[in-house]
């Protein structure tokens, strides 16, 4: 079981980091090019800040909550939530209790479109 706000929560798409080797031979993170997994998660608004002007970047990041199943995420890997593409800006932050509430925060941002 989880909480019921992750269980309730919206879909996305979850691209985890895999290493790989480029032309050069360099080992490389990137987000798996196998394709992403599907979770559950709660999202939370953190801070945006709108374009005022043109050629100002908007800034949208959401923390998102997913389930303590959930491994070999850091800020290489790449989420898809609510129909847009979103970058991890922070670390995944484990947040440990009982089974029902242990969970990952992780801050997304916003991909510019």
């Amino acid at each position: 079981m989880s909480s019921l706000q992750r269980r309730r929560g919206v879909k996305a798409k979850v691209w985890k980091t895999k290493e790989h080797v480029d032309s050069r031979g360099n080992k490389v993170l990137v987000a798996d090019p196998a394709g992403p997994v599907e979770v559950r998660c709660a999202l939370i608004p953190q801070r945006s800040a709108r374009a005022e002007v043109p050629g100002q970047m908007q800034i949208n990041i959401t923390r998102m909550i997913v389930s303590a199943d959930l491994s070999d995420v850091t800020l290489w890997s790449r989420v898809e939530a609510l129909g847009t593409q979103w970058d991890i800006v922070t670390p995944p932050a484990y947040h440990h209790g009982n089974r029902k509430t242990r969970h990952w925060a992780i801050d997304i941002r916003e991909r510019p479109s």
